[in-house]
């Protein structure tokens, strides 16, 4: 979709709007679902293949001889599916799963729709894909889309239609049908629905999975997932936290954005292509290099430049290399302290990002005469803080 056919229909847009707006108005049960559409939409980012490229270079001795397991929306759509098919051979996977929710809102866009015995032709029925191996059909000495094409029709890789349970719907990650293939999986790599990230990453530590998925920068001060990179049970990706994320997104979705959006902060627009932009980070419980950086450290402690918290007996410091190289008690750091932790140089103590006091994320007492349980400095509330102390 090209940014002038965009700007070109904006008024209209605005005006359709308008109109869908007072129609919603009208009843609360047109509210409530529009908000679910909404809720929906901002759901359906599509991952770009270069940031997939980026981030699983790390981790490549890793994935031979593994079972690879996508959740995807389609996975005729989606650059996950893409990545492994095209890179099957290179990687040495064993066995690469993916399955599909729903049919694509930006279908034609990678990969086209081709008829696959067991489902049905118009492809609108969730199914699962399971590849076993990626042959070099045409002789080119390399994996291409004609090959992919090639493959989910050959005899060694099987699709198969998903049907609904009591509960969830055809697809579903946490449908019966999609559980079990997850059990048959090493390792999940994907990028999750937002709005469910909690519950995914749940289910993946029930079924003890490696994973590296995509997830919103904000999920890190969700108690259950701060929980396991407190203890070490999952962290930050080796893409840095400020690269920025940038993500397909259907048209409808873009032109909304382009309306009541502002340009770098909500969108981008790339060769006169609009792409959502959204704080995303990737977390998984897979090492890789950057967890054995050692950050240096050269700053010297002193009680007036590092103030303690009038509510934590703790010393503030606004930036991660500021962090003093002779205090060994406990310090605030920013978020982005994650980006270059090193477990082996720090332990983190806690966190405190939100009003509420919760000592099992927080990890450290708190004065009681003040009820703002955010970090405090003469008076006045920081921005959120990771709590850590120095190992060496």
């Amino acid at each position: 979709m090209k940014n002038k056919d965009i700007i070109t229909s904006k008024q209209a847009s605005k005006q359709a709007s308008k109109q869908a707006s007072k129609q919603a108005s009208e009843s609360t049960s047109s509210s409530r679902a529009l908000s679910n559409a909404k809720k929906a939409k901002k759901d359906e980012f599509y991952t770009q293949l270069g940031d997939i490229s980026n981030e699983l270079k790390y981790y490549k001795s890793q994935l031979r001889d593994k079972t690879i397991f996508c959740n995807c929306d389609d996975p005729f759509e989606s650059n996950f599916f893409k990545y492994f098919a095209l890179n099957f051979n290179t990687l040495g996977i064993k066995k690469l799963i993916a399955t599909s929710y729903k049919k694509s809102p930006i279908v034609g866009g990678q990969l086209p729709l081709i008829t696959i015995e067991g489902l049905k032709p118009e492809g609108k029925e969730p199914y699962a894909i399971e590849i076993n191996e990626v042959p070099d059909q045409n002789g080119d000495g390399a994996t291409d889309l004609a090959d992919v094409e090639y493959l989910l029709k050959h005899n060694a890789n099987t699709a198969s239609s998903l049907k609904a349970d009591n509960t969830y719907n055809a697809g579903d990650f946490r449908s019966s049908e999609c559980v079990a293939l997850l059990k048959q999986a090493d390792i999940v790599i994907t990028n999750p629905p937002f709005s469910l990230f909690r519950e995914y990453v749940a289910q993946l530590v029930t079924h003890n999975k490696q994973f590296i998925i995509i997830g919103n920068k904000n999920a890190i001060t969700y108690k259950e997932i701060f929980k396991l990179i407190k203890e070490n049970r999952a962290w930050i990706g080796a893409t840095p936290m400020g690269v920025d994320m940038l993500f397909d997104v259907p048209e409808e979705y873009a032109k909304t954005m382009i309306e009541n959006g502002k340009e770098g902060s909500n969108y981008k627009i790339v060769n006169g292509i609009v792409k959502g932009r959204s704080s995303s980070i990737w977390f998984t419980n897979m090492d890789n290099p950057k967890r054995h950086e050692e950050i240096t450290l050269y700053r010297k402690y002193t009680s007036g430049e590092y103030p303690t918290y009038d509510n934590y007996d703790a010393i503030e410091v606004g930036r991660v290399a500021e962090i003093p190289v002779d205090y060994g008690s406990a310090m605030g750091v920013p978020i982005t302290f994650l980006d270059k932790y090193n477990p082996e140089q720090f332990e983190i103590i806690g966190m405190s990002a939100s009003a509420g006091y919760d000592v099992e994320v927080v990890g450290l007492e708190k004065n009681s005469k003040f009820k703002d349980a955010r970090p405090l400095l003469s008076g006045k509330n920081t921005y959120a803080r990771i709590f850590i102390k120095r190992k060496k």
